[in-house]
């Protein structure tokens, strides 16, 4: 379902420049490479969250662990707008380590440094169910490719999904990228990795209606 578009949406996402990165790109439009630390007052691990939605990862994962810098991104602006509000109402809560960066996945590998991102998380990606758009899933090898380049060597990337389909395909996409699964389960909340997870908006959700959650853990 398409969101409502958000009502002073962009005078709203201008007020939480304060954490906002701005698209690294130039006058012409061209992409540009950023350098994620220096958004930061000091310099930590870098952690990155591709597709954040409303931001209840991000802003309580950057809580949860002060010891890393954390990136949101998001490439709908009235989904970043909410993710920004939630971040903003809640910056008291944690250290100065949480930005947020919109614009899409595609981008990942212009925007950031080679080896600057230490572990990258998919959480609830959309499953593009249709077999023509298995290209378009954010853990298709050629995604994978991409955040192989922004990885530090051996760099983790942590996926979480509702969608069985999506995660088959996804340890195929795995496997065929020579990628070392180091952790997975078929039930996340009922694993020993649930103590230290970070629920997001559809997880909560999922989770109240009995829907198991699927996590892997990837070594590049």
């Amino acid at each position: 379902m398409r969101m409502r578009r958000k009502k002073h949406g962009a005078e709203r996402i201008a007020a939480c420049k304060d954490i906002l990165i701005p698209a690294p790109v130039n006058e012409e439009g061209e992409n540009q490479t950023l350098d994620p630390q220096s958004t930061f007052p000091t310099a930590r691990p870098i952690h990155l969250e591709i597709g954040c939605g409303k931001g209840d990862f991000a802003v309580g994962m950057a809580a949860k662990h002060p010891e890393a810098n954390w990136i949101a991104m998001e490439r709908v602006p009235d989904v970043a707008c909410l993710a920004l509000e939630k971040a903003m109402a809640a910056k008291d809560t944690r250290e100065d380590n949480l930005r947020f960066l919109i614009g899409d996945a595609r981008n990942v590998a212009e925007w950031f440094p080679e080896g600057s991102v230490d572990c990258l998380y998919l959480n609830f990606s959309d499953p593009w169910p249709k077999k023509g758009y298995a290209k378009r899933r954010l853990t298709h090898t050629g995604f994978l490719e991409l955040y192989r380049k922004v990885l530090k060597p051996h760099g983790m990337l942590k996926l979480k999904t509702d969608n069985e389909g999506l995660f088959d395909f996804s340890l195929e996409q795995f496997a065929e990228c020579g990628l070392t699964i180091e952790w997975q389960t078929r039930d996340l909340h009922h694993s020993e990795k649930n103590g230290g997870n970070v629920m997001t908006e559809y997880e909560r959700s999922f989770s109240e209606r009995g829907q198991v959650i699927y996590s892997a853990w990837v070594r590049y």
